[in-house]
């Protein structure tokens, strides 16, 4: 038989959070119908050995970081299963969370995606859900009761979604680095007048840090300016991309600048 779910986990240098977020998996009520796929970008901290620990996996291991869009891309390309759960490696799966998902999809079939709730390390719901066009900024869910509900834009960190609609759309846009693929998919999935919806009896704990280096939140510049031009027309995602360079640099944020300036989006393009 097929799984009925393929995991994908992208990860690079984060090795005991890898590390519990497969014991997660592993520990799922599910794990007999779970492919589980790793992609490793790059790692140099021993995260590429792990496969020792868990036999189970498929590692995916790639010379250098390529990015989180480009390891998505490799993940679900190698998947089995009809669904694809896509989880951040700093993400820990509750025993149901994968089974729950997977309900959801087979009971809707106006529901293209199905993202768990987001909890901190307290069991409190986790900055999660966002706007488009992304603005960077996150808040957390306030679900009206235990059933399924419409979500605009869930944040990547956990999300289960039909390895076909990603088919219909050939790929998620590799233009996009470490940030803005998981808004693109969001923005496909509502152009096709489908669903996303938030479970919120199924849960993951998710350990974001909130902070971000000067390369990465440059990255999220350059992103939103390729999802403005995009979605909004050339002229959008010019001025997009002229704020992503000057406001930087009016700022005084100079290492973001120099990132801005020469287009360095995390994805394994420059040096």
């Amino acid at each position: 038989m097929p799984p009925r779910v393929s995991v994908v986990v992208v990860s690079r240098n984060r090795v005991e959070r890898l590390r519990r977020c497969l014991e997660s998996v592993e520990n799922s009520e599910a794990r007999k119908s779970l492919e589980l796929i790793v992609v490793d970008n790059g790692s140099t901290d021993g995260s590429a050995q792990l496969d020792d620990e868990f036999p189970n996996a498929q590692f995916i291991r790639l010379p250098k970081n390529f990015g989180l869009t480009k390891g998505l891309n490799l993940g679900w390309r190698a998947a089995n299963a009809g669904y694809v759960l896509f989880l951040h490696e700093d993400t820990e799966l509750a025993p149901a969370a994968a089974g729950l998902l997977a309900d959801v999809l087979d009971a809707r079939t106006d529901v293209s995606a199905v993202c768990p709730l987001l909890v901190d390390e307290a069991g409190q719901p986790a900055p999660q859900l966002g706007t488009l066009p992304p603005d960077g900024k996150w808040q957390p869910a306030a679900p009206p009761g235990a059933d399924p509900y419409p979500v605009e834009y869930p944040r990547g960190a956990a999300l289960m979604v039909r390895v076909f609609v990603i088919r219909a759309i050939r790929q998620i846009d590799e233009r996009y680095g470490q940030f803005g693929s998981d808004a693109d998919l969001a923005a496909q999935i509502h152009r096709a007048g489908k669903k996303i919806l938030l479970a919120p009896r199924a849960t993951v704990r998710h350990y974001s840090e909130g902070r971000y280096a000067a390369e990465e939140r440059a990255d999220f510049l350059l992103g939103r300016a390729v999802f403005l031009g995009k979605y909004y027309g050339f002229g959008a995602g010019l001025r997009a991309r002229l704020a992503a360079v000057f406001g930087p640099l009016v700022g005084f944020r100079l290492a973001e600048f120099s990132c801005t300036i020469g287009g360095k989006k995390i994805d394994g393009t420059h040096p």
